[in-house]
């Protein structure tokens, strides 16, 4: 809209139009800043649970595949595997880009929640197998944060649909190891409950 003056005949904008577009102006830019903010946050939140899925199922393939390689004990060796409902402990094999530089690749293993609420995988060399001396401290990796507590459960060996018990303490490998995590409240992860079936005893 414009305006002629008697003094020039010039068109032009007077001052209160002009600030009255910068007003409205003003207010389209606060809005598509809040909606390009609403937008990042959205993506954001949405590539985070992405992330924090894509983290539990390369967590879950390790446990999997950690568990199922648990091996028996050597005759002249203590029980291998030693299990709780809330801690497991056991010899197993490291994958072959870990372990390929040792002579056996058999490891022991720790699998609990720690007292800062991760899941915690610990593990080292077998010293007996590695012949290694000193024995060297164990390496803690932290799999799963915000956790309120996992739960492994163990079921006897012979016919399908055993027994299942909450400890495991004997020579043998049990059939099938259980494991539960659940997490802290008001986290929106949910873990799948996973059943493995460790290796055949070697006797």
């Amino acid at each position: 809209m414009t305006r002629r003056d008697g003094r020039g005949g010039q068109s032009g904008f007077t001052l209160l139009e002009v600030l009255v577009a910068l007003v409205v102006l003003g207010f389209l830019m606060v809005g598509l800043a809040e909606g390009t903010r609403f937008g990042l946050r959205a993506w954001d939140s949405e590539a985070a649970m992405v992330n924090r899925h894509a983290d539990m199922d390369s967590v879950e393939r390790v446990l999997r595949g950690l568990i199922a390689s648990a091996d028996g004990s050597d005759p002249s060796e203590p029980p291998s595997f030693h299990g709780t409902a809330r801690a497991l402990d056991f010899v197993g094999r490291l994958p072959l880009s870990i372990g390929g530089a040792l002579k056996t690749g058999r490891a022991e293993f720790g699998i609990g929640v720690d007292d800062r609420h991760e899941l915690v995988l610990r593990w080292r060399p077998r010293a007996h197998a590695e012949r290694l001396t000193p024995l060297p401290p164990p390496i803690e990796t932290v799999l799963l944060d915000n956790v309120d507590g996992v739960v492994f459960g163990y079921r006897e060996s012979g016919r399908e649909g055993g027994r299942w018990a909450d400890q495991w303490d004997a020579p043998s490998l049990p059939a099938v190891v259980r494991v539960t995590v659940t997490f802290a409240k008001g986290d929106r992860r949910h873990w799948p409950t996973i059943e493995v079936a460790p290796m055949i005893s070697r006797g």
